[in-house]
Parts: C-alpha cells; sequence; structure tokens
C-alpha cells in the first residue's frame, strides 16, 4: 500500500511507529524477502504483508500479472508496484504528491534493481492514471477519506486495456462504474479490495 503525502484520515495497516527502514518487504516472486523503506512519518501507513500476499495471490489467480503494463499512482513506499514487478509485470509507473515518498520508491527501485523497468512521476493519482496507459493493471490504494473515487474510476476507465484488471482497496466498498465488472471482493480486517475486470475481455 502507499504511503504519500495524504490527509489526516483513518488509520490503516500497521501503526505509522513501524515505518521506516526496511519495515516491509517483498512478499514473493523475484525480488521475495527483500526489505523495503517507507516514507517517514504518521502520513504513511503501509499495507501489511499479509494483506498484500493475499491481494496479490489473488491477481496470480486472475492471470494479472505477467508481462502486465501497471500503475500504482498512490505509491507512498511503492511496496505494491515492485510486488507486481517481482510477480512478473513488465513495468510499472509509480506516482505520489508527497516528494519524500517518490524519494523512497527510487531508493527501494535502485536497491533492488528495478528502476529499468520503472517510472517515477510526481503528481495525484487521477493525473498519473489518465496520463499514461493503456494500462494492463491498475493498484488503486488512495488515503481512506479519499472521496474522489468516482472521478479516479472514471479515467482508469478511459486508460486501462480491455480485460485490464484493478485493484480497489479502502475502508468500505466502493462503487464500480459499468465498465469494470467486478469479479471478487474481499475483506481484511478494516481493508476492503475489490477486483474489477475493465469491460472487453472474459472475468
Amino acid at each position: 500500500m502507499s504511503g504519500r503525502g495524504r490527509p489526516a484520515g483513518r488509520p490503516r495497516g500497521r501503526p505509522a511507529a513501524s515505518a521506516g527502514r526496511g519495515a516491509l518487504r517483498v512478499v514473493a516472486g523475484t525480488h521475495r524477502g527483500r526489505r523495503l523503506d517507507v516514507p517517514p512519518g504518521t502520513a504513511t501507513r503501509p499495507t501489511s504483508d499479509r494483506v498484500r500476499e493475499a491481494v496479490f495471490n489473488a491477481l496470480a489467480s486472475l492471470d494479472a500479472l505477467d508481462g502486465a503494463r501497471g500503475v500504482d499512482p498512490f505509491a507512498g513506499s511503492g511496496a505494491l508496484g515492485i510486488e507486481a514487478l517481482s510477480r512478473g509485470a513488465a513495468q510499472v509507473t509509480f506516482a505520489d504528491v508527497d516528494a519524500s515518498a517518490l524519494s523512497v520508491v527510487r531508493g527501494n527501485l535502485a536497491a533492488l534493481e528495478l528502476g529499468d523497468r520503472a517510472r517515477v512521476v510526481a503528481g495525484s493519482g487521477p493525473a498519473a492514471v489518465a496520463a499514461g496507459g493503456p494500462w494492463d493493471l491498475v493498484l488503486l490504494d488512495p488515503p481512506y477519506a479519499f472521496e474522489g473515487w468516482s472521478a479516479l474510476l472514471d479515467a482508469v476507465v478511459d486508460a486501462t486495456a480491455p480485460g485490464a484488471v484493478v485493484v480497489v482497496e479502502s475502508d468500505r466498498e466502493v462503487a464500480l462504474p459499468a465498465a469494470l465488472h467486478g469479479v471478487r471482493t474481499r475483506s481484511y480486517g478494516g481493508t476492503v479490495v475489490q477486483f474489477a475486470r475493465r469491460s472487453g475481455a472474459p472475468s
């Protein structure tokens, strides 16, 4: 999940006090077990390793990772996008509005020697989604206080390839537009994760 310059909101994931150097690990794939730094401060509330493992196991079962071109538009530490790269994604774009988060993302990518398969950009999540694509994999993990889901998901629809898989992580179930077909929903404590496919391919 992300840590980014997010407004104060409901705490998520592990407590912020655990954030820092080596606070997370890559769960599986070519970089399994490698440690990841997270941005300092209370704005960083990364997804636990357990939840990330469950999310990416589900993505693997949906055949959503191998060769995918993905975007992690609320990147924080970059843990979601890096997990995707470790598990076979071809390329991931990372975006965040917080400069310290972007610095940590770049450091994590450099430490894992993944820079040649990554792009790091400064800017809002919706802008990052709209500026790139067509995406095969979209990892949406904004702050729980985020209220711009409708516009964000409309941007996702416009910027994704048919059959693309979209992950929506929040503290509640989010209404999906008609062009995104929900294929499964999972709850992990106070975190709700929805998996959807862009229309144009079987679910």
